[in-house]
């Protein structure tokens, strides 16, 4: 009996699957020109919703509860720019410049500074200097992040002048750890200490020249403040999974009481953000490739084009990270058995941290892109999430490859799906895809072995 039904969904399966080609190969027959159309604008649509996916499965993969803050985190990224850069739209009719938040947000990176400082270098340093005098110096250096966060979103007009010290700065230090590990393998001693010398020079020569080139750069502060919006998103995932979840999971032990507590961070902070910004749709300003082109009687816009490219590299970015890093081994070993990950030395709270930061920038950035091909409001988030879960359901939940793959497929069922519909029926295209995946492929196209 059981095997008939399975033999019955699965044929039922195929004959929907069978129609749903038949029915796109017709239309696009009939219309090649408006079918490259919806196949671009499936695209890049999928491609925000496969950043999503990315984000919430490397998430996912490794604790196991569905974390609904990453909602919160794709609108949080969108505002950031338009709080950053409100003067530039619409004339700055709607620029907004709030202390509280500057305070709020600079407080939260003190204090995410100060734990990773306190995880990472107090161990390594102790032995060597007075616990009081490192405890002291660290603070300083947590206290200075934090101040220099609130500097950053009080003035956003001067954005360009203020992180340019900080950017080459990164950068020098970037390349310089970059020829590091790269001559590590090759050569060894007084001669890798020589190369690394020299390439520090050059380095920092680099570093330099970038600082100064972003110092003369105004019409580089629209893309600052992406990564500056991606950072604050990062540091309040940090915050809630360090100053929150641990003490959750350690006592809960429920992935149920997980996600209740993440979808209450997710509409509290969809009320503060109607709070601060009103939920009348914004416009963000427009971005390097807004101009359309005209390809085989289709409309592309190349920002369009980069959103495809920034999924993809995304993607490769985080398939290199957990493949072929020491941090990706821990990241999987913790994914399989957190409990013994903790036996062999794995300090699984600082990995999981940094998974938490890790993917609120992937959902940050999707949220970016987003924003600026549509409009933001206040429950984007909420919506985008929801199209995220849909993707790595689509894909296969907790398969990184799955994530990506079910990302483009549901952006081009949606698009191809409203041919002969209205655009409001899109979003009901997609929860009914999540019903029939979840009925007859339920571990979605790629499954996670």
């Amino acid at each position: 009996m059981i095997a008939q039904r399975i033999s019955l969904n699965n044929l039922l399966a195929v004959v929907l699957t069978l129609a749903a080609a038949a029915y796109v190969g017709w239309k696009v027959s009939q219309a090649p020109n408006q079918a490259i159309q919806f196949a671009f604008n499936g695209l890049s649509v999928g491609a925000v919703y496969a950043l999503l996916a990315i984000g919430f499965t490397l998430v996912y993969s490794t604790v196991w509860f569905f974390d609904l803050y990453y909602g919160a985190a794709a609108a949080l990224g969108a505002y950031g720019v338009f709080y950053l850069r409100s003067q530039e739209t619409l004339g700055g009719l709607y620029a907004v410049n709030n202390i509280v938040v500057n305070v709020l947000f600079a407080a939260v990176t003190a204090g995410v500074v100060a734990w990773a400082l306190h995880a990472s270098v107090y161990p390594r340093l102790r032995s060597r200097l007075q616990p009081t005098v490192l405890r002291g110096m660290l603070g300083l250096l947590a206290a200075g992040a934090g101040v220099y966060t609130g500097v950053v979103l009080t003035f956003p007009q001067e954005l360009h002048v203020i992180l340019s010290p900080v950017l080459g700065i990164g950068i020098a230090v970037g390349a310089t750890w970059f020829l590091y590990q790269a001559f590590q393998g090759l050569v060894a001693g007084r001669v890798l200490l020589a190369l690394v010398a020299v390439s520090g020079v050059a380095a920092a020569a680099l570093g330099a020249y970038c600082g100064y080139f972003v110092f003369n750069a105004p019409e580089s502060k629209l893309y600052l403040s992406w990564g500056v919006s991606c950072m604050l998103a990062g540091v309040v995932g940090l915050a809630l999974y360090r100053g929150l979840y641990v003490y959750m999971r350690e006592r809960s032990r429920s992935p149920l009481i997980m996600l209740v507590a993440s979808l209450g961070i997710l509409l509290a902070m969809t009320a503060f953000t109607s709070i601060v910004f009103e939920s009348t749709p914004r416009p963000l300003p427009e971005a390097l490739g807004s101009e359309p082109w005209t390809f085989a009687g289709a409309t592309i816009k190349g920002f369009n084009v980069f959103t495809v490219g920034v999924a993809l590299a995304g993607f490769l970015f985080l398939l290199y990270l957990l493949q072929y890093t020491s941090f990706g081994m821990a990241v999987r070993a913790i994914g399989d058995d957190e409990e013994v990950s903790k036996v062999v030395g794995i300090n699984t709270t600082t990995v999981i941290a940094a998974v938490f930061f890790i993917g609120a920038v992937y959902a940050a950035l999707a949220g970016i892109l987003s924003g600026h091909d549509t409009a933001i409001q206040p429950r984007m988030g909420l919506l985008l999430l929801l199209k995220g879960w849909i993707a790595s359901v689509v894909g296969g939940i907790g398969n990184l490859h799955g994530a990506i793959l079910g990302g483009f497929v549901l952006g081009m069922i949606e698009q191809f799906g409203i041919w002969d519909l209205a655009g409001e029926w899109r979003d009901v295209i997609s929860f009914v895809l999540l019903i029939l995946f979840l009925s007859f492929w339920p571990r979605g196209l790629l499954p996670r072995k």
